[in-house]
């Protein structure tokens, strides 16, 4: 008989009361003998003491239901290698061996461990370091502020700081609501211009002036009232107004420190934004006026209809709103994201402004209050307002499509897809035609309200980071990342 868990002989055999085995015993039926099992007396106790069940059968057991079988005890041989003092001596330098061998990995790891646990503990103590330096200066930073006075009142403490600018004038909120009342009245009703291009004239575009190049890495192309000059700039901290008439850079005006981020015109004046924070405002080529009210980069500029003021988006989470005709700075206005694009509703009420966090920030320019939120898969590259006054364009980065969202419902009604990544979008003055832009050409998306359908009629392969309608839409004017406009018309 062999232990079922040891496979050896047992010394103390026992079987169970509910094994085959002892039904033998019990009933003296020969058949059964091969079903039943016998264990270790202190194995199977050992067994049932922690499982509480037959090891072999996975039934009940307890130690009450094992039978001690009697048999005659045959002692154990001594193994054939014990039998003499070489084979003990041998036997015993192997354990010695292993013995040897086990301390030695014992040792190893140890070692292993100590030099793992000096490695955290001294990241741990760097960590505290790191944590008491950071809580230091942010007490010093706090109390700097408590310092600080904005906007004539003095703060208790640096987490009560009033970050927001001061309310806007009764003057220019009479302006604004003058403008909105005047444009919103007349906006519907509006009819095509005579002489506008029209779809089948857009079927005929083709780049026919191209400039040299003017500014390395331009980003930034603004058309004036006239849609003839162009402001434009570079990294170099220079811009320049380009006549499409003559081809040429009839001026060039110093904007400091800083890459030209975005440009703008009022009426006659030129007005440059930096990436160091600076709007600069030029009239004849002299600098008459400057601004720095953003702590860092100013991604977007944005004109109001009504010509006198300005606003500007930075990565400082902040947008800022400039009365022009005084020269100075009306308030600030902060937000919870980096702010990439910006642009006024064509009523004046109402200003978009594009974030990083994904979502399309569209705020009440009288009071500074968010109206609403639009929410996109990414970064907000670009967006533009249609001049039916309902329809906002927006393009997210790195994408190919561009979502039009209805503010009347607050929802997205349409995704054009362009087929290429998109750096810049913009309508035209009529609300038909929306210009696509990106490095690998431009699109023209047309809607017609007869059919209620989109269209494209007008696809090139002029690559291009801003792009610009020309005089009543005859033509598209284009600036690629090398500085060189092309003039897109038919020829």
């Amino acid at each position: 008989m062999l232990c079922a868990i040891s496979g050896e002989a047992p010394q103390a055999p026992v079987a169970s009361r509910k094994s085959g085995l002892s039904q033998v015993l019990h009933a003296q039926w020969t058949p059964l003998i091969e079903a039943g099992n016998v264990f270790e007396k202190r194995l199977i106790e050992a067994y049932i003491s922690e499982h509480g069940k037959d090891p072999v059968t996975d039934e009940e057991l307890t130690v009450d239901d094992l039978v001690e079988l009697k048999t005659a005890r045959i002692p154990k041989p001594r193994p054939p290698t014990l039998t003499s003092i070489p084979s003990l001596l041998t036997a015993f330098q192997n354990e010695w061996d292993a013995l040897a061998m086990e301390t030695y990995d014992l040792r190893q790891h140890v070692a292993q461990i100590r030099q793992e646990l000096s490695t955290a503990l001294y990241q741990y103590d760097a960590a505290v370091r790191v944590i008491a330096r950071l809580s230091q200066e942010r007490d010093e930073a706090r109390e700097a502020l408590s310092k600080i006075t904005v906007n004539g009142g003095r703060m208790s403490n640096g987490s009560a700081m009033q970050v927001d600018g001061p309310e806007l004038s009764s003057t220019l909120v009479a302006k604004i609501e003058a403008t909105n009342e005047r444009l919103n009245g007349t906006r519907r009703k509006r009819a095509v211009p005579e002489g506008w291009v029209t779809g089948r004239d857009l079927q005929t575009f083709a780049p026919t002036v191209k400039s040299e190049s003017l500014y390395p890495r331009a980003r930034s192309l603004v058309a004036n009232a006239s849609h003839d000059t162009f402001l434009t700039g570079g990294d170099n901290g220079i811009a320049g107004v380009y006549k499409v008439s003559t081809n040429h850079i009839v001026q060039e005006l110093e904007v400091g420190s800083g890459a030209v981020t975005d440009a703008a015109w009022a009426g006659s004046r030129a007005i440059v934004s930096t990436s160091s924070g600076v709007v600069n405002v030029f009239e004849n080529g002299l600098q008459i006026s400057t601004f720095s009210g953003h702590a860092g980069k100013i991604t977007a500029l944005a004109m109001h209809p009504s010509g006198d003021i300005l606003a500007s988006a930075g990565i400082d989470k902040s947008y800022i709103l400039y009365d022009l005709e005084n020269s100075t700075q009306a308030t600030q206005v902060y937000t919870d994201s980096e702010l990439t694009c910006a642009s006024f509703h064509p009523d004046g009420r109402l200003l978009a402004a594009g974030a990083k966090d994904g979502q399309v920030k569209v705020f009440e320019v009288t009071t500074g209050s968010n109206a609403a939120n639009f929410d996109e898969n990414g970064p907000i590259q670009d967006l533009a307002f249609s001049e039916n006054g309902i329809w906002l364009a927006v393009a997210v980065e790195g994408s190919s499509s561009v979502s039009i969202w209805d503010l009347r419902k607050a929802s997205k009604i349409k995704v054009l897809e362009n087929g290429n990544q998109i750096e810049r979008i913009l309508w035209d003055h009529s609300g038909q035609f929306l210009a696509v832009a990106g490095s690998s050409g431009i699109a023209v998306h047309q809607y017609s309200k007869a059919t209620k359908e989109w269209s494209v009629p007008l696809q090139s392969a002029v690559s291009t980071v801003a792009v610009e309608w020309g005089a009543q839409a005859q033509s598209l004017i284009s600036l690629d990342l090398g500085g060189v406009i092309t003039v897109l018309r038919s020829e």
